[in-house]
């Protein structure tokens, strides 16, 4: 676990408990990145790369990190030539998906409300 996160945990009693799950769940393209994982099991890096075209490997590399540290995804690093390495989720990952289908939920209906275009 990320210390930021086992601070917010620690602490959670005293603040809302909401905030552990934007600290663990939040972030930049976190949820794309268990949403990518829900959807095709198990990813390796280029292929998560690909996925999320738009990310670059610095911030995919930094948030695979955390997730991992906070125990949503598994990294599995094979011991050949080249490298090999594998992401899936953990079970804590795939309880997590039903947080981000609500969230996702929201955000299109907030999106839908909020579209100047309407």
């Amino acid at each position: 676990m990320r210390p930021q996160t086992e601070k917010a945990v620690r602490a959670w009693r005293t603040s809302c408990a909401a905030e552990i799950t934007t600290m663990v769940l939040g972030g930049a393209w976190k949820p794309s990145i268990l949403h990518a994982l829900a959807d095709h099991g198990v990813l390796r890096f280029g292929e998560l790369s690909r996925l999320l075209a738009d990310l670059t490997d610095r911030v995919l590399t930094r948030q695979l990190r955390e997730l991992e540290a906070d125990g949503l995804l598994r990294r599995v690093v094979y011991p050949q030539v080249p490298p090999k390495v594998e992401y899936s989720l953990t079970e804590v990952g795939e309880n997590a998906q039903e947080v981000l289908n609500v969230m996702a939920a929201w955000g299109r209906s907030y999106a839908e409300e909020h579209d100047p275009g309407r």
